[in-house]
């Protein structure tokens, strides 16, 4: 028996159509038996979600708003480091340069 490639994607090519096809029918079925809401509810659900969301909204900006003051005036009212205490560090300073020095040599050539 001699198969034909072409044929065979063919027959695979209509299983896959008829599978995508059998996906939408039932899709659609599932959707007749949905119980949609009415245009009264959609209205009214949409502005208790929105309502919702702007007191969230404010409750959340309030304590932000409160703790940012909080910490903000905690921090103003820290005492301020003197430059005495600065000053009294052992470490030595990057600034002094390194402690290796390089000379040019005085050879003469023959």
């Amino acid at each position: 028996m001699h198969l034909n490639p072409a044929r065979g994607f063919k027959i695979a090519k209509i299983k896959t159509m008829d599978a995508i096809m059998q996906y939408l029918k039932g899709t659609r079925a599932e959707l007749r038996h949905v119980a949609w809401p009415t245009q009264t509810q959609t209205i009214v659900y949409t502005l208790l979600v929105a309502g919702l969301s702007l007191a969230v909204a404010a409750y959340l900006g309030l304590f932000d708003f409160l703790f940012t003051t909080a910490l903000s005036s905690v921090v103003n009212n820290l005492p301020e480091s003197t430059p005495a205490a600065q000053t009294e560090s052992t470490t030595t300073p990057l600034s002094t340069g390194s402690p290796i020095t390089i000379t040019p040599s005085t050879t003469t050539t023959k």
